[in-house]
C-alpha cells in the first residue's frame, strides 16, 4: 500500500507535459534548499529564494513566487510551479528536495474526571505538581479559536514569561486586544489555501485567527480550558468544564479553512510555533500516509520534537478498518478516541413493542414521549430518488412520502446532521440514523435540527426489518423517539470508538501505532458563537459549549497531559513523555475485563487501542523510561533504507547509515513498544531480536523483575531478567528474543498475535506490549 502511495505521490512530482495548457498549469510545491549556502550578497534567505524563483521560466499561468520561507523546522520555501518551472529548480545545485502538497482534513466535561484529573479543590497529584500546566505554552494548530469564551479566560494567571517571542496577529474582526495571560499568541497561515483557491470569501470565513468553524475552539478548550461552571450543550452534560492543562498557556495557530489545511500553511504554523518557544504542539489534521520524506506533518513535527517539543497528533477516523492510522512517525505520540462513562441515551420505540438503543442530544419540541407514534417510513423505500433518498441527500426526498412521518436516513456521504435538515426541508417530523455495516454499532451523538437520534447497524437493520413487514401485512410501521438526557457512570467504559483508526501502521509497521487511545466521544468544549451546534448553516442556535467526537477531541486530552507531565519534569524529552503516557497506559474497562471495540462489541486488540488508554496519574511517576534522540531517529531512517538525500529532507541531517545498519533493524529504535513482523518464505522457524535502553526515573535504589506474557505461538526470553538501579538517571540495556513457528496463511494474508513484556520493582509497572504479525507473501 505504501509503495502504491508513493508511486502517486512519485507522479504528481512530474506532471504530465503533454499539452500546453497542462505545461502552464501550476500547482504547490515543497522547496528544501542548502541552508548555509546562501551566498553572501543576498540579505536574507527570503531574497535569495525570489532570486532563484526569477530565473525560471515565466509561462501564461504566472512567474514563479514565494508562498512561505521556513527557517526553523525546515530549510526553504514553498511555491507554486508549472511542471517546467519545477523541472528548471532541480537543476539548481542548491536544491535539496522538492515535495508535493497535500490538503488535510480535520479529524472530526467529565473527561478530566473519567481520567482522574478532578476540579481545583480536589486537584490529582499531577495537577498540583505541574501546576496545572502553569507557564507550559501548547501550541494548537487548527481551526482558530474564539477567544471570547469564558473557557479562555485569563484569571488568577502570572505574567507571561519573558522568553515567550509569539505574537497575536491582530485585524478587522479581532483587534490586538484579544490576546491575554491565556492565549498569548495567535497566527493565521492563509497563503497556501489561496494559492491554490484563490481569495478566500471573507462573508463566510474571517481572515484572522478567529474560528468560523468551531473545532479549533473546541480542540483548544479540551487541551487548556479553564475551569467553568456552569456548562452544558443545550442542557446535556451539565456540570463543570475544564481541559487537561487548565492554567497552561495556549498558542493559536489557524490552517484549516474552508476547502481544507494546506500542508505549505501547516509547515509554516510548525515552523513558527517552535520559533515563538511553544512546548507542545497539538494537530487534530491528518491525510493519506505517505514516505516521512513527502509528508510536511511528519517533517515539520521532526523539526519540532528535535528542538524539545512534544508533538501530539490524531489517529484519524478512518475505523474501524485495519491499516487506516494516519500520522504515523515514530516522533509524534498518535492518539486514537475511546468513550467515557457518560452517554445520552436516545431510544426508538417500535409500534411492534421493540425498543431500539440510540443516542442524540437533541434539544427542542420533542416527539411528545411514548405515548404518541409516528408514521415511520424509510426513505430509500420511500418514492424520491432509491438510493440518494435511501442517504437523505439533498432534494432526494418525496415530500408526499415523508410529511408528518419519522424517517429512517443510512449514514454517508453527506453529514449527519445535514440529514436531518434534509429531512425537516421535506416535512418530517424526526430522523432514525441507521449505521451501516462499516459503522457498526459505534453511536456518536448529535446536536440534531430536528427529533432525531443515531442506531447502530443491527438496530438499523431490524428497524428496516420492521417496516418492511408492517408494508406486507398491510398495517402501517409507527415508532417516537423517546430522549433520556444525560446518563452518567455507563459500563463498560472505556470502549475504543468505532471511528477511531486502526493499526497495523501501513508506513513503519515495526513501529506500533496509534500509541494510546483517550476520550474523543461525545466531548464537551467550547464553542464559537457564529456556528450552531450542529455545524450546519441554516442552524441560528448557540450555545456557549458543544459536543463532538473524533480523535480529533482525543488527540488534545493527550496533549494537555504532555504539557502536565512536562511542566512536572522539566528535563524530560518528548520520547520520555510518551514512554511515560505509553507504558503506565491500561488496557481493561471499568468492569475489569478487556476494553471492547464499539463497533463490533467484541474485545478490541493492541491494533485498535495500542499500548492501552492514557492513566495521568501514573505517568507522572512512570519508574522507568524509554528515551530517543534525534540521532537515534536517524538510525531508524537508515535502517528503513531511506536514502542519504531522503534522510536530509526530514532531519535537516547528513547521515552516515554505516553504524546504523551495523547496529540492527527498525524494531531496535528504543520505542516503549516491541513490533516484529515475520515473512514466511517457507520457513518453519523464525527469530528476530529487540535491544532497548530504560532510564531509571523513579527511585535511587531499585530492583526491576521482567514478567513476560509471549504472544501465543511463541517464545520470547529477555536477558537480564533483573535489572539494578543505583541512582537517578542510570541507564541499562536489555535484549529480548523472540521466536515463532510458521503458521498456515493463505498468500498475501497475515496473522497478529500480541503479548506483553513488563518490568516492575513492586512500586512501578512498566508495561510494553509485544506484537508479532505473521505474513505470507504473494
Amino acid at each position: 500500500m505504501a509503495s502504491l502511495l508513493l508511486l502517486f505521490f512519485l507522479s504528481l512530482l512530474s506532471f504530465s507535459s503533454s499539452s500546453s495548457s497542462s505545461n502552464d498549469l501550476q500547482k504547490t510545491f515543497i522547496v528544501q534548499v542548502q541552508y548555509d549556502a546562501k551566498p553572501s550578497i543576498f540579505p536574507t534567505h527570503r531574497h535569495w529564494y525570489d532570486s532563484s524563483l526569477s530565473s525560471l521560466p515565466t509561462t501564461a499561468a504566472a512567474a514563479a513566487t514565494v508562498i512561505h520561507t521556513y527557517d526553523t523546522v525546515f530549510h526553504g520555501f514553498s511555491a507554486k510551479l508549472t511542471p517546467s518551472q519545477l523541472h528548471h529548480l532541480k537543476t539548481l545545485p542548491h536544491i535539496l528536495a522538492v515535495i508535493p502538497e497535500q490538503v488535510r482534513r480535520l479529524h472530526t466535561t467529565r473527561s478530566p474526571q473519567f481520567l482522574g484529573l478532578k476540579t481545583a479543590e480536589s486537584a490529582g497529584t499531577l495537577l498540583k505538581e505541574s501546576d496545572f500546566g502553569s507557564d507550559l505554552v501548547i501550541g494548537v494548530i487548527d481551526t482558530g479559536i474564539w477567544p471570547e469564551r469564558q473557557s479562555f479566560h485569563d484569571r488568577n494567571l502570572g505574567p507571561v514569561s519573558a522568553k515567550w517571542k509569539g505574537q497575536c496577529m491582530a485585524s478587522r474582526d479581532l483587534t490586538g486586544s484579544f490576546c491575554n495571560r491565556k492565549i498569548i499568541g495567535a497566527r493565521f497561515f492563509c497563503q497556501g489555501y489561496e494559492s491554490t483557491n484563490g481569495k478566500m470569501n471573507e462573508t463566510t470565513e474571517f481572515r484572522s485567527p478567529r474560528d468560523s468553524d468551531g473545532h479549533g475552539s473546541h480542540t483548544a478548550s479540551i487541551v487548556a480550558g479553564r475551569y467553568v461552571f456552569p456548562a452544558s450543550t443545550l442542557g446535556y452534560a451539565t456540570g463543570v468544564a475544564s481541559g487537561m492543562a487548565p492554567k497552561a498557556r495556549l498558542s493559536i495557530y489557524k490552517v484549516c479553512w474552508n476547502a481544507g489545511c494546506y500542508d505549505s500553511d501547516i509547515l509554516a504554523a510548525f515552523d513558527s510555533a517552535v520559533s515563538d518557544g511553544v512546548d507542545v504542539i497539538s494537530l487534530s489534521v491528518g491525510g493519506v500516509v505517505v514516505p516521512y520524506y513527502l509528508d510536511a506533518i511528519a517533517i515539520g513535527a521532526f523539526g519540532a520534537s528535535d528542538h524539545g517539543v512534544f508533538v501530539s497528533a490524531s489517529a484519524g477516523n478512518g475505523g474501524p478498518g485495519g491499516l487506516t492510522v494516519t500520522n504515523v512517525a515514530p516522533w509524534v505520540t498518535t492518539v486514537g478516541a475511546g468513550t467515557i462513562d457518560r452517554d445520552f441515551p436516545a431510544d426508538v420505540h417500535l409500534g411492534n413493542g421493540k425498543i431500539i438503543p440510540g443516542a442524540s442530544v437533541y434539544s427542542g419540541p420533542g416527539l411528545d414521549g411514548p405515548a404518541r407514534m409516528y408514521s415511520l417510513v424509510y426513505a430509500g423505500s420511500e418514492g424520491g430518488d432509491g438510493y440518494s433518498a435511501s442517504l437523505c441527500l439533498e432534494g432526494s426526498l418525496d415530500p408526499n412520502s415523508v410529511r408528518g412521518k419519522i424517517v429512517v436516513c443510512d449514514r454517508g456521504i453527506n453529514s449527519r446532521a445535514a440529514k436531518g435538515e434534509v429531512v425537516k426541508k421535506a416535512g418530517g417530523v424526526g430522523m432514525i440514523l441507521a449505521n451501516g455495516v462499516f459503522d457498526g454499532e459505534g453511536l456518536v451523538a448529535d446536536c440534531h435540527i430536528l427529533p432525531a437520534t443515531a442506531v447502530g447497524a443491527s438496530g438499523g437493520d431490524e428497524i428496516r426489518k420492521y417496516i418492511l413487514m408492517a408494508e406486507k401485512s398491510k398495517s402501517p410501521a409507527s415508532a417516537t423517539i423517546v430522549f433520556k438526557g444525560t446518563r452518567v457512570n455507563v459500563r463498560p467504559a472505556p470502549v475504543v470508538a468505532a471511528f477511531s483508526a486502526r493499526g497495523p501502521n501501513p508506513e513503519s509497521p515495526e513501529i506500533l501505532k496509534p500509541d494510546v487511545i483517550a476520550p474523543g466521544l461525545n466531548i464537551l468544549a467550547a464553542w464559537p458563537d457564529k456556528v450552531g451546534p450542529s455545524g450546519i448553516p441554516s442552524d441560528k442556535r448557540k450555545t456557549e459549549f458543544n459536543i463532538l467526537s473524533g480523535t480529533s477531541m482525543a488527540c488534545p486530552h493527550v496533549s494537555g497531559l504532555g504539557a502536565l507531565l512536562k511542566a512536572a519534569h522539566p528535563e524530560w524529552s518528548p520520547a520520555a513523555i510518551r514512554s511515560a503516557l505509553m507504558t503506565t497506559a491500561y488496557t481493561v474497562d471499568n468492569r475489569n475485563e478487556t476494553m471492547l471495540d464499539e463497533s463490533t462489541g467484541n474485545t478490541s486488540t493492541v491494533m485498535d487501542f495500542g499500548a492501552g488508554h492514557v492513566h495521568p496519574q501514573k505517568a507522572m511517576d512512570p519508574g522507568l523510561i524509554y528515551d530517543i534522540t534525534s540521532y537515534d531517529y536517524v538510525n531508524f531512517l537508515c535502517n528503513a533504507n531511506y536514502t542519504i538525500q531522503n534522510i536530509q529532507v526530514v532531519t535537516r541531517r547528513k547521515a552516515d547509515c554505516s553504524g546504523a545498519k551495523r547496529a540492527g533493524h527498525t524494531g531496535n529504535l528504543n520505542y516503549p513498544s516491541l513490533s516484529v513482523v515475520f515473512q514466511q518464505y517457507g520457513k518453519h522457524k523464525m527469530s528476530s531480536h529487540f535491544i532497548r535502553t530504560v532510564t531509571n526515573v523513579g527511585d535511587p535504589n531499585s530492583v526491576y523483575k521482567v514478567s513476560i506474557r509471549p504472544p501465543r505461538g511463541t517464545s520470547v526470553t529477555v536477558e537480564p531478567e533483573k535489572l539494578v538501579f543505583r541512582r537517578i538517571g542510570q541507564k541499562l540495556n536489555f535484549l529480548v528474543r523472540v521466536e515463532a513457528m510458521a503458521v498456515k496463511l493463505s498468500p498475501g494474508s497475515s496473522s497478529m498475535k500480541s503479548g506483553s513484556v513488563v518490568w516492575s520493582d513492586g512500586k512501578h509497572i512498566v508495561t510494553s506490549p509485544l506484537v508479532v504479525t505473521m505474513q505470507q507473501p504473494l
